[in-house]
Parts: structure tokens; sequence; C-alpha cells
């Protein structure tokens, strides 16, 4: 199954989450900052109170290569977002919140179950606003045998303070870099800062796990990083693509082609369309061309 991980510091490990815990009842957990008290039943952006939703879980074939290997990733999908993408591809699950309020000890036997099926990790998609939660899951599931690695696979729009409490709980970070310009993710994303969030919060993913490694083309830890190309170069490409080489060279990144108009895109001209050959060979090559490790 590759890679298998030892066990942690496990009081250090309860500390993390009851302080992830505790931030929920004046919620700070993600940039948003909207101070309500999911504990005691309000809701704000993400639109998520204290029980994490869970849209699905299972094994998926469609990531990268070194997250599937052989096995397949376990993901397990979060519903709820902290972004608003008018483009989300998931928008019935981000924005419609389909999913069901899954406790963390039902999600640490998902995890346990994943890893029985063979799995070669767990992977958390869109944990931002609920990583608590799935905090709680992995020291429950570790104490229980996991031993595949974590993946915290995010939209990028993190807080490093709350990652901070993610060290050592996390082996693999997946995050977006949607948006180089504050412009275009205040306009496709409600979120004008995000530039600024997701160059912190990838230094932070960066500093606690280093650059992807790899063994037998199966991952183990390291930071791997997602960026979409969009039409008309809205997103800002290159700026992203400088600032991972600038972080390492190394960086394993996985310049995406799958833009696709959906939800809420076709109210905006210059996204109401699919990227051309061209457009997407551009960024691809120009990162080749820095030196990055490319998905392929």
């Amino acid at each position: 199954m590759g890679h298998q991980r030892k066990s942690g510091n496990s009081e250090g490990d309860d500390q993390k989450v009851e302080q992830l815990r505790g931030i929920l009842s004046d919620c700070t957990l993600c940039p948003r900052q909207c101070r309500v008290n999911r504990l005691g039943g309000e809701l704000g952006v993400c639109e998520v109170g204290a029980l994490a939703p869970v849209s699905s879980a299972g094994p998926h074939f469609g990531e990268e290569r070194p997250l599937v290997g052989t096995g397949g990733s376990g993901t397990i999908f979060f519903a709820g977002c902290n972004l608003r993408c008018i483009f989300c591809q998931n928008y019935d699950i981000s924005h419609g919140r389909a999913g069901r309020e899954t406790s963390t000890d039902d999600i640490s036997l998902m995890m346990i179950r994943l890893q029985a099926l063979g799995c070669h990790n767990i992977n958390f998609v869109t944990p931002s606003h609920v990583s608590p939660m799935m905090a709680e899951a992995i020291v429950k599931a570790r104490r229980n045998g996991l031993t595949i690695p974590t993946v915290y696979n995010s939209g990028g729009y993190d807080l490093v303070e709350s990652l901070g409490l993610l060290e050592g709980l996390i082996d693999i970070y997946m995050p977006d870099f949607k948006f180089g310009g504050s412009g275009p993710s205040e306009r496709y994303a409600n979120a004008p800062d995000y530039p600024e969030v997701a160059r912190a919060a990838i230094r932070e993913m960066y500093r606690q796990v280093g650059d992807l490694e790899v063994t037998k083309g199966v991952a183990g830890r390291g930071l791997l990083v997602r960026h979409l190309v969009m039409p008309n170069d809205v997103a800002g490409s290159r700026e992203i693509i400088d600032f991972l080489h600038d972080l390492s060279p190394d960086t394993y990144v996985n310049v995406m082609d799958q833009y696709r108009p959906m939800y809420k895109a076709r109210s905006c001209p210059e996204i109401a369309r699919y990227p051309t050959t061209e457009e997407f060979l551009r960024v691809y090559n120009y990162a080749r061309d820095k030196g990055l490790r490319l998905a392929e």
C-alpha cells in the first residue's frame, strides 16, 4: 500500500484538536473571520456548523498519479466551502452543501475502511472549514490503526494559524493556487485577499512537509500544488508559476486543463468558454521551462 506512518505525539495531537475545536465558538478558522459561534448553531460564510457534512467517501482513481498508485486515493468529500467560486464544478456540494452531517467517530471509521480497501492515502477534499472535525477524526483513526498518509486537498484559502495546528496530522498538502491577482479573485470567488492568503498558506504547508516525496510511484509526504488554467489568463498563471518556483524549484505542480464554464460562469463573458489548447500549453510550457516537477 506504499508509505506507512508511525503515530505521533498523542497528547500533543489532543491539544491541537482542542485548540481547533475551541476556535469554532467564535469562528476565525479561515480568512473569512466570520466570528460566529458554530458550536452554538450559528453559521458563517461556509454555512456549516459543529458537524462536518460528508457528501461521499470511497477510492478515487482520477487524482494525480502519485496519489492514485494502484489502489486509489481514499477520498472523503466534505460539503460546504469558504470560497464562492462562480465557476465551481462541484457547486451542488460546495455551495448547496449536499452531504450528511457526520460525527468524527464515523469519519474515522470511513478512514479505516478506505485503508482496508487498499487505498494509498486518505484524501480530505475541501477541508478548510471543517479542519477541527477532520483533525479529531485523524487522531481517532490513528489510534485505531490508520497508518497511510493523510492529504489536505483545499482551495488554498487557508489561514496560517489554523494550518499550524495541523502540523503532524497532515502528511501531504494539495492546495489549489487559483488566482495571482486580487481583481479576479474578488470577481470570481468573492475573496479579494485570496492571492496573499494562498501565498502565505502554501509557504506554511511547504514549511511543514517540504517537496513531494514519491517512493515506488506513490506519494508519502510533501506539497503538491494544483493550478487551473482559465480563459483569457484571468488566473494570472505566470505569476503563480514564478511564486512556486521561488518557493522551491522542485515544487510538484499539476497544471490543469479541466476548466469548464460551470455554475454561474456564463454570466461573465471573459470566462464563459473553455480555455484553448494554446492557452493551456502556454502555461504548461512556462512551468516546464522553469524546471518545476509537472504532473503527467
